[in-house]
């Protein structure tokens, strides 16, 4: 049978994207009673969840929202049975080892073109730009290093072509498809990326990103920038915005290893044996193969495992005798 692992999830949520709050609420059809502690810096969403499973029959004591600092945050994860939690690579660190925990870190989220795609043709090239800005590339499934079988010259100008085109408004403008941050956030954010693309060939964003609106809020436009090897720990940066770094990549001299530890992988590839060795690689949890962007789920195909493989286990149930 399939039963739960225990009766109390926490949820130590992020902020970065409304969607994560969609697979906690799956616990709740699992039986489970839920506890979650939104992101400081965008509580409205679980609030907004939460508020309406207390309207559709859910009680207090099934669904709760606990705001908390994060010393109390740490009650709420020894508290539980299980705990759901984001973070950086140090929260992934701190839990790794923790089976009561699931940790979710950055997605480093990664598309590989082969020699036998030509990534520049207009299909590939929706792919790749869907992938770094849809959903405002704020997302962790969003692309942020391409890796490209051959020169990445050409990918990045094309890339840089097509995401200048991305217009800077004020996010409640219906046609608004950038962040949008306080102009000092925006403006340190700036400093930020551009100290960690010394050495790196900006092809967009190199004179800086965040796009004064005037009313003391900034547009976060599309970074673009050409990284000199697949190793570049460059490649290894998420920002909340669309930001890519393009590198070269050799099956013979690089191999899987700069495509590990990613949340998803597309692969614009025919070659059997490439796409065979990236499924078979444990560190890359999704795999799409072709024109699938980074971001796009399919229904009843989870993008980081089903949840129920956490929550739930399998229990040997018999009333025979052998």
């Amino acid at each position: 049978m399939w039963i739960r692992r225990g009766d109390v999830l926490s949820v130590l949520a992020a902020g970065n994207h409304p969607g994560v709050h969609a697979q906690w609420a799956e616990a709740l059809a699992l039986g489970y009673r839920v506890a979650v502690r939104p992101s400081r810096r965008e509580p409205l969403s679980a609030h907004r969840l939460v508020t309406a499973l207390r309207e559709a029959g859910f009680g207090g004591d099934q669904v709760a929202l606990l705001p908390c600092g994060h010393a109390t945050a740490d009650d709420l994860v020894e508290g539980a049975d299980l705990a759901m939690v984001y973070g950086g690579d140090a929260v992934v660190a701190k839990y790794r080892a923790r089976t009561t925990v699931l940790p979710h870190g950055p997605g480093r989220a990664k598309i590989l073109v082969a020699a036998d795609t030509d990534a520049t043709a207009p299909r590939h090239l929706d792919t790749l730009v869907d992938s770094i800005a849809g959903q405002a590339g704020a997302a962790c499934t969003n692309t942020t290093a391409v890796y490209v079988e051959g020169d990445p010259a050409p990918v990045a100008e094309a890339l840089a072509a097509r995401l200048a085109a991305l217009p800077s408004l004020p996010p409640e403008h219906d046609g608004a498809v950038l962040p949008v941050r306080p102009l000092d956030a925006a403006r340190h954010l700036e400093k930020y990326v551009r100290g960690e693309a010394a050495g790196a060939v900006p092809w967009l964003g190199g004179d800086g990103f965040a796009d004064d609106l005037g009313d003391g809020s900034a547009a976060l436009r599309p970074a673009v920038f050409q990284v000199g090897g697949a190793d570049a720990p460059q490649t290894r940066l998420e920002m909340p915005f669309p930001c890519v770094w393009v590198a070269p990549w050799s099956r013979d001299a690089d191999g899987v290893a700069p495509l590990r530890d990613t949340l998803v992988l597309t692969a614009l590839t025919t070659d059997r044996h490439l796409i065979g060795a990236l499924l078979r690689e444990p560190t890359v949890r999704s795999l799409h193969v072709g024109d699938h962007p980074t971001h796009a789920l399919t229904a009843g195909l989870p993008h980081d495992g089903y949840l129920g493989e956490f929550l739930m286990r399998a229990k040997t149930f018999t009333t025979h005798p052998t």
